[in-house]
């Protein structure tokens, strides 16, 4: 979403309009973000005070994704989490408990309470055997005045620390996108996949054998395409250009 739909709390250009023609023509579609910070109810409220009217069902965020992994791995586990409410809550539904003693898991998403006691403790708790976990792979994300250290960034001390690699659950794991097809009901070739980011988005569609299109509103830029050995199957300026492509 962050490069694609919005910048911050700013609209991108042709937003509005692509969205409404997805609803008119009754495309089936999931906005798939690798924020794990909102919750499905708060990015619908965030696209709402910008004049977009979603449903909530429409959203699919990595701590969601996150959530059903650990599930699927260990139902009714516990976690210590480093983030922001989204992912908490993700963890609550699936009957995941907070623990700070001997979890199962250390689990990392965006966070704006990070701070050294976090990552002491986390690092310790990895060290007694909790397995570390990232929301997503993403070292940084576009904000409205510049970009903003992302999970990958934030988890890199502890897997410094420790000597331990995290696994990540977001894109571009193809999990990820599994989980979407299953929810839209869609085969992989009557689905795009848009992104803004081609270490993420676009690998992730290519992994997943789905079409894929760039768009130029985040973070890679045209010249910045021919620094990676694949290619996206469409480039375009933004999604509105979809309208009329």
């Amino acid at each position: 979403m962050d490069g694609v739909i919005y910048h911050g709390d700013k609209i991108l250009p042709g937003v509005k309009e692509f969205i409404e023609w997805l609803q008119k023509e009754k495309k089936r579609f999931l906005f798939l973000t690798n924020s794990s910070e909102r919750s499905q109810r708060e990015l619908q409220d965030k696209l709402a005070r910008m004049g977009l009217m979603v449903d909530k069902e429409h959203f699919y965020t990595s701590a969601l994704a996150t959530a059903h992994f650990l599930h699927s791995q260990k139902p009714k586990g516990s976690a210590f989490v480093i983030g922001e409410a989204g992912l908490l809550n993700a963890l609550y539904d699936v009957g995941y408990r907070m623990n700070n003693v001997d979890p199962d898991y250390v689990v990392m998403g965006e966070a704006r309470s990070y701070s050294y006691e976090k990552i002491e403790q986390a690092v310790n708790l990895v060290y007694k055997g909790a397995k570390l976990i990232g929301t997503n792979p993403d070292l940084n994300g576009p904000i409205e005045n510049g970009i903003a250290p992302a999970t990958a960034a934030l988890i890199a001390p502890i897997e410094l620390a420790t000597g331990k690699k995290a696994y990540f659950v977001g894109k571009p794991n193809p999990l990820m996108m599994r989980i979407a097809l299953k929810k839209l009901k869609c085969q992989t070739e009557e689905t795009v996949i848009i992104g803004d980011r081609m270490d993420t988005d676009i690998i992730a569609g290519i992994e997943s054998e789905i079409d894929t299109c760039l768009v130029l509103s985040g973070i890679t830029s045209r010249e910045g395409v021919q620094q990676f050995a694949y290619r996206p199957k469409f480039i375009l300026n933004g999604v509105g250009d979809i309208i009329n492509s």
